[in-house]
């Protein structure tokens, strides 16, 4: 069986390929990924450093990384640590930019909680990410702009839960679609504070010229993604590995659309370094959206024949009564304008990507709650 090394060296050469005219833009310039040590940030960070390693000392990308590590620095972004064109900053994205802080050609906001069992924990820092760590960044922009050193480019991370629980009629849901969203629910603080994230972005970008983007992620999964963060595919990973039941904390039914991280990541650069200024991307896959009962077969199989794994898919009530509060019943995008302005074709299957994962979290199987 693979290894979690060669799945991600795998992984990094195709989103460097995918990406050959984006990198050569960036190459030479300085890159600040705020919220790097996440999810995103294992590939997007990764991904520069593998480019790096083959170009010229001069045409190298050199990134900053700016996290306040509230869960420790990750062991992936510690082996980085030693890499010249890498530099590592502890800073809160809610406070004040550090003093120091360089002349950054691109800069991407990445740094939100994102898994609706934590974000419903800390829903006020969730929203002074979204709002207030945004605003301090857009008047950054603002003032490099001012200074004659304005930025290239700037990429703010919402989410497709910006578009609530669409009716059937507008899924697969384009970027025009506006939404239907609880202002008050459980969820709201993720989903009303990346709709207000974006009001400011295209309002910076209008009034004053800063070359914002949005990207709208749709289901991203895959290595990078804790095997603790208790969304589900996750979930059903931990389950497999320790030879347990998967267990189903509603009746299958809602269905989704999943979208391997390596083609994600080639999205979000194609956005950053391409796209319009002021404009939204949806990013994931058009097909299949697969209900959650299919997806549990799907990894219960994999596993399998993997791992020899031997369990079944019980269903069981959560504890948390609004568990599945606001809780969208499908989740699917039209990419169209991505694929179109972008270039952006996601080309890793469903089972392939899971299988990758699998392979992944059998190497990752301990990680601090996210």
């Amino acid at each position: 069986m693979k290894t979690a090394h060669h799945v991600v060296t795998t992984d990094l050469a195709y989103i460097n390929a995918c990406l050959a005219e984006e990198l050569a833009h960036l190459a030479g310039k300085k890159l600040l990924i705020v919220g790097g040590a996440g999810f995103l940030g294992y590939y997007m960070v990764q991904a520069i450093l593998h480019w790096n390693a083959s170009a010229d000392p001069e045409r190298r990308v050199r990134v900053t990384v700016y996290d306040s590590y509230v869960r420790g620095v990750p062991q992936w972004l510690t082996r980085c640590a030693g890499d010249p064109s890498l530099t590592l900053v502890k800073h809160d994205v809610t406070h004040p930019l550090p003093e120091d802080i360089d002349d950054f050609a691109y800069v991407v906001h990445a740094a939100s909680i994102a898994s609706p069992t934590y974000y419903r924990q800390y829903p006020i820092e969730t929203m002074d990410a979204n709002v207030g760590g945004l605003r301090i960044l857009l008047d950054y922009a603002l003032r490099q702009q001012r200074r004659g050193v304005p930025l290239e480019g700037f990429l703010f991370f919402s989410s497709s839960e910006i578009y609530g629980d669409p009716p059937p009629e507008h899924i697969p849901t384009p970027e025009t679609y506006r939404g239907y969203v609880s202002c008050t629910g459980p969820r709201a603080c993720y989903d009303e504070s990346k709709r207000f994230g974006e009001t400011l972005c295209v309002n910076f970008a209008r009034q004053y010229g800063v070359p914002v983007r949005v990207a709208r992620p749709f289901n991203n999964y895959g290595p990078g993604l804790k095997i603790s963060d208790r969304r589900v595919i996750p979930d059903f990973a931990r389950d497999i590995l320790a030879g347990r039941d998967i267990v189903m904390l509603s009746d299958g039914t809602a269905t989704r659309t999943f979208c391997y991280v390596a083609d994600a990541v080639v999205g979000y650069y194609k956005i950053l370094v391409r796209g319009r200024s002021g404009e939204a991307y949806n990013i994931g896959v058009e097909a299949p959206e697969i209900s959650m009962a299919e997806l549990a077969r799907r990894m219960t199989a994999l596993g399998r024949d993997l791992f020899g794994y031997t369990g079944r898919v019980v269903h069981r009530a959560s504890e948390d009564q609004e568990y599945l509060v606001d809780n969208p019943n499908r989740r699917c995008p039209v990419i169209a304008k991505a694929r179109t302005e972008l270039g952006y074709n996601p080309s890793v299957d469903l089972d392939e990507g899971l299988r990758r994962s699998l392979i992944w979290y059998a190497e990752n199987r301990h990680a601090e709650d996210a």
